[in-house]
């Protein structure tokens, strides 16, 4: 092969346990090709290093050549764990007649959406501005100058392949040769692109502060989409974030609207009770083919998991349905065990993919059964009972094989099995634990274990969240631990970086980088009192407010003042898969101003609201977090500061607050000692103090505090007052 140094020097220091990922290997096993993505720590660009398209990282060197080449640019994005990026990588670019013609007419371009969220969220606007719709693999064609022209998602490699009427051949040949006969129209069309691409990117200004209906209206755009069958956004396929299931909540909350709360509950339920939910593992997959929760993508993501244990959590908190605990907490128990690295930090995700007995990699053969292998696990008797549960048949729900899922209610099965409720939960615990250990003899789905700072943050306030409202305190352990390692290994001269992989960091951290991890320190500095965790989220906040804050108009950019230009500074407040990065950093300022009651973090989150009210105005449906933001900001809620002595009162109160909802409220539990340490940095504890050695709790509005609370009865009934 022919490498340039540092490929043979990265090739030489491989290790013995390198496996190509290609089928174009020599007679000894070895690649026949090796591309610069091989220099490369993503594991995704790793997974194209052996394909025999010449791929660039995204770079200046990659522009700099498309234009000494006079060619355009072939950008590919994806992730690690992505089915249909494998999918067309197998079709195309480990196709050597495509790659050769990739090769002779473009610079290939491979990026990782997850590494580079700045890059994806430009050209996935283009892409949405030519299609109405987005996805991944996206694979989208520039100019040098980096303008966008033309670009889709996956495309079958050859003309009536998977019935498409163009395949990516043909379509790479016509794009090249209006590239060559058409030009000035191609320029034209990137520049007019480029355009759209910047006003999607950078919402319009605002002018005053958004009203106090976008909360309503966007959970009335959820109320005219719902599934009143399976819950969820009607139709399929079925994400959990397009359904803003906190938002209903909190609206229910505030408005007593029982038909919110039923929404997210009944969504909560089928999520839980579907294939979606790992029945013998715990942890979600992706998001769900069907309408019913049933048959899921495969692939397992960090932040999906994230987001859905504080909502299974406070779904237990406002119906004390113990089902949504134990999900939570199966969750949080599936992260522990199998996405966190030794140092404690999480890794990205898992795979949909698995090797198959053929040896062919299948989706989601790891996670399904057949009845013979229940059978050949658990004996005739306990596969009957899982067969009863989870509804397995002979001929299976996906390609043969069963996706495990919740067929009846436990109740209803138990008297269907004319079993003991008690003993028929016992008896599914340990099939469960007898599966998972057959399952992991199973070749393991590739994991992603690149570490990112905002999903990072994310899963840090899910345990922080829950370790509290649990009363778990490995919960808030492993959430402390994980914050110890980002603060340690990608914080470098105050700056916030990306991601961490191979023991090194990367890239400078992006706007939700920032907000999700500073919002994660603010949750354990609420469930700890502990102040470093309190100082480290002022800090970063100081790095945002220097570096990515708009100042004239309010709110933040995706990426620093010192970031690589792109066409667009994308100002990004739509939810999508993850909430809004400037939804998060404003609720942050709006945290900070409660424990602070310093102006200026009421005043940043003021100004920024006001940056958005005008889409909030127009578009409160895809700005569900930001909506809530507003709401908390026009209607604060009551923070709650418990003084508890260690004594049986204290716990008593204690138990109360952990288990109410309290949705946007500060909720800290201190010894006096604590309270005693900390109110000289933390003013909304200034002042507070044991009631004549017993618990006091107090309830404040922006530093206004009512008189203290030194009954649990008392205490009850205001945790019961609807509106707070």
């Amino acid at each position: 092969m022919d490498r340039s140094d540092p490929i043979k020097a990265k090739w030489i220091a491989r290790g013995d346990g390198y496996r190509p990922r290609t089928r174009h290997l020599d007679d000894q096993g070895r690649p026949i090709y090796t591309n610069r993505l091989f220099l490369e720590s993503s594991p995704y660009l790793l997974q194209h290093a052996h394909n025999p398209v010449e791929w660039y990282p995204w770079g200046d060197d990659a522009f700099e050549a498309a234009r000494r080449l006079d060619r355009p640019v072939l950008l590919s994005v994806g992730y690690s764990t992505c089915h249909w990026c494998h999918v067309m990588e197998g079709e195309s670019f480990e196709d050597e007649a495509i790659a050769r013609y990739i090769n002779d007419h473009y610079l290939a371009v491979k990026v990782d959406r997850e590494e580079r969220p700045d890059v994806d969220a430009v050209y996935m606007s283009a892409v949405q501005a030519i299609s109405g719709r987005g996805g991944w693999p996206m694979t989208v064609w520039l100019t040098p100058e980096r303008e966008p022209f033309f670009g889709g998602t996956y495309f079958p490699a050859r003309d009536g392949d998977r019935g498409s009427s163009v395949g990516f051949l043909t379509l790479l040949k016509k794009i090249r040769q209006a590239w060559d006969q058409r030009r000035d129209q191609v320029v034209q069309s990137a520049g007019e692109l480029s355009t759209v691409v910047r006003q999607m990117l950078v919402p319009a200004d605002g002018g005053a502060l958004p009203t106090g209906s976008a909360a309503a209206r966007a959970v009335a755009a959820a109320k005219d989409r719902f599934d009143a069958r399976y819950g969820g956004i009607a139709g399929a396929p079925k994400f959990p974030s397009s359904l803003p299931l906190r938002l209903l909540l909190r609206h229910y909350r505030r408005m007593a609207d029982r038909e919110a709360r039923d929404m997210a509950v009944l969504t909560l339920e089928k999520m839980a009770a579907g294939g979606m939910n790992d029945q013998v593992g715990g942890g979600f997959h992706r998001y769900s083919t069907d309408r019913q929760w049933l048959v899921p993508h495969f692939e397992k993501m960090l932040c999906d998991n994230a987001l859905l244990v504080p909502a299974y959590i406070e779904g237990w908190q406002v119906t004390a349905n113990e089902r949504f605990r134990q999900t939570a907490c199966a969750t949080l128990d599936y992260v522990g065990r199998e996405m966190t690295a030794a140092e404690g930090a999480f890794f990205s995700a898992t795979d949909a993919d698995t090797l198959a007995p053929s040896g062919q990699p299948e989706e989601g053969y790891y996670f399904t059964w057949t009845r013979d292998e229940l059978e050949a696990v658990l004996g005739p008797g306990d596969a009957a009972i899982a067969a009863t549960v989870y509804g397995v048949t002979a001929g299976g729900n996906y390609e043969g094989r069963n996706v495990l899922h919740w067929a009846h209610r436990l109740d209803a099965a138990a008297n269907g099995l004319k079993m003991p409720l008690g003993d028929l939960a016992a008896a599914i615990r340990r099939i469960n634990a007898l599966l998972y250990q057959q399952r992991q003899k199973r070749p393991a789905p590739l994991r992603d274990e690149k570490i990112l700072a905002a999903w990072n943050g994310l899963m840090i306030s899910a345990f922080a969240r829950a370790g509290f409202a649990c009363d778990n305190p490995d919960y808030i352990l492993r959430a402390a631990k994980a914050a110890d390692f980002i603060l340690a290994n990608l914080v470098a001269g105050g700056r916030l970086a990306r991601s961490h992989k191979d023991g090194a960091a990367g890239g400078g951290g992006y706007l939700e980088d920032y907000a999700f991890f500073t919002a994660g320190l603010l949750d354990l500095f609420s469930v700890t009192a502990d102040i470093r965790w309190l100082d480290q989220a002022l800090a970063l906040d100081r790095v945002l407010a220097d570096r990515f804050e708009d100042r004239e108009k309010g709110g933040f950019f995706m990426t620093a003042d010192d970031h690589e230009m792109m066409i667009a500074r994308a100002k990004p407040c739509f939810d999508g898969a993850l909430p809004s990065g400037n939804a998060v950093a404003l609720n942050n300022l709006l945290r900070l101003y409660d424990l602070t009651l310093d102006p200026s973090y009421h005043q940043r989150a003021k100004k920024g609201l006001t940056a958005f009210s005008a889409v909030l105005e127009t578009e409160a449906s895809a700005l569900a977090e930001m909506a809530a933001v507003a709401d908390d900001f026009l209607h604060p809620p009551p923070q709650f500061i418990a003084v508890l002595p260690s004594t049986a009162d204290g716990v008593s109160f204690g138990a109360r607050l952990r288990r109410a909802f309290l949705p946007g409220s500060l909720v800290m539990l201190a010894t006096p000692s604590q309270v005693a340490r900390l109110s000289g940095q933390t003013a909304v504890l200034a002042g507070k103090t044991a009631l004549g050695g017993g618990a006091a709790v107090y309830v404040c509005r922006q530093g206004a505090c009512e008189a203290p609370i030194t009954a649990v009865d008392a205490l009850q009934r205001r945790l019961m007052a609807v509106a707070g």
